[in-house]
Formats: C-alpha cells, structure tokens, sequence
C-alpha cells in the first residue's frame, strides 16, 4: 500500500514495526520486514523477503534483493546494492547456548559498494566504497575502495571503476581507464585507489 504522507510503498504482505523511518520513494516488497528503530533513505527498493532489524541503518538509494537479513549493527550508506541471499552477520562466534546481544559488532559498507549473490560478509569490518564482492565470495577482513574480491577468503583480484568495470593495468603513467565512462583511476598509495575525475563522495550525476 501506498502511504501518501510519507510517499513510500510497502506492499500488504510485508510488516512495518513501529517506530522506524522510511524515506520518500522507498518500495518495500513482499514479506519483507522492518524492525522498530530501523532507518532507511529515500528512493530504496527491497526484494521479497528481506529483513531489516533494529538499529540497522541505511542510505538513500539501496538496493536489496531477495532473501537478504541487515541484522543490529549493520551501516549500509548510500547507492549501496546488496544481491541476492547474501549474508551480513553481527556477532563473530555464534553460540546459540550463549547470549551475545551485547556484543554486537558492526558492519558498514560505504557509498556505491555491491555485494554479489550469495556472498557473505563476516562482521566487524568494512567494505570501502564502490568496492565490489563477488558473487559467492566471503570477506573476512576490511575491504579498500574500488576492490574487486572474490573467492573464500576473498582476496583482491583487482579494481573496479564507479561504473562496475573491472579496471585495465595501469598505462605508463599509472592511469587506470574506465572502459564504460573514460573516466580515470590511480592507485596514489599501495592499496588506495582514487577516481581522478569525480570525488568518492558525490553521487554520479550530481551538480
């Protein structure tokens, strides 16, 4: 149902705890679930069956697909895409004899990352913007921006430009070219990789 207020839409099978806040032009879809206390942004589209737990936090934006649980202490910032059933946790060593609800550990995953089907994301660490893991892949330590991981344990294979190309090798110069948009990429520091023609923190189209 639409909620004209607001201007959101969560569909009749879904359950909405209250309070929570949900942004303008957000959709939330079949039997999904939203916890008290959850925050998400504008413009959001989340798959079936996706559950957001409370305290969870997410940006503008998202994109969630089927089958995904944001569990207490996840940070999902803005333009992030989560694919199908992949796995974020909360708490490193799950006991179900042992109660660990105050050791949460938190997970962020910064502006434009994607998360590939079936991945998982081991808490306590952060996944850096427009970083890319892929399908099946399981991230068990901090992932710089513009990674390319894959494999258990994820490892970096490479980097990846704003627009989701896996980068060439650098030229003579040390430019990396994104094949898409033109646009170039350099490794300044072993591991830090920067977008030469477009600050990290600005969305793509943006004034």
């Amino acid at each position: 149902m639409t909620h004209p207020a607001n201007n959101f839409f969560v569909h009749e099978s879904a359950y909405v705890d209250e309070p929570c806040e949900i942004g303008e032009g957000t959709k939330i879809w079949h039997f999904c679930h939203i916890m008290k206390n959850a925050r998400i942004g504008r413009r959001c589209i989340l798959g079936q069956n996706v559950h957001v737990a409370s305290d969870v936090i997410i940006g503008d934006n998202v994109k969630i697909q089927n089958n995904v649980s944001l569990y207490t202490g996840c940070i999902i910032e803005d333009d992030v895409f989560l694919g199908p059933s992949c796995v974020l946790t909360n708490v490193t060593n799950p006991r179900s004899q042992i109660v660990r609800h105050h050791l949460y550990e938190q997970t962020l995953i910064r502006r434009g990352a994607s998360v590939g089907a079936n991945a998982t994301i081991v808490c306590g660490h952060t996944i850096g913007r427009y970083a890319f893991i892929a399908a099946g892949a399981v991230v068990t330590s901090d992932v710089p921006d513009y990674a390319l991981m894959i494999g258990v344990p994820a490892r970096r294979a490479g980097w990846m430009s704003r627009h989701g190309h896996r980068l060439p090798r650098p030229d003579g110069d040390g430019i990396m070219t994104c094949p898409e948009s033109g646009w170039r990429y350099r490794e300044i520091e072993p591991a830090i990789v920067r977008c030469l023609d477009w600050p990290e923190d600005q969305a793509l189209g943006d004034s």
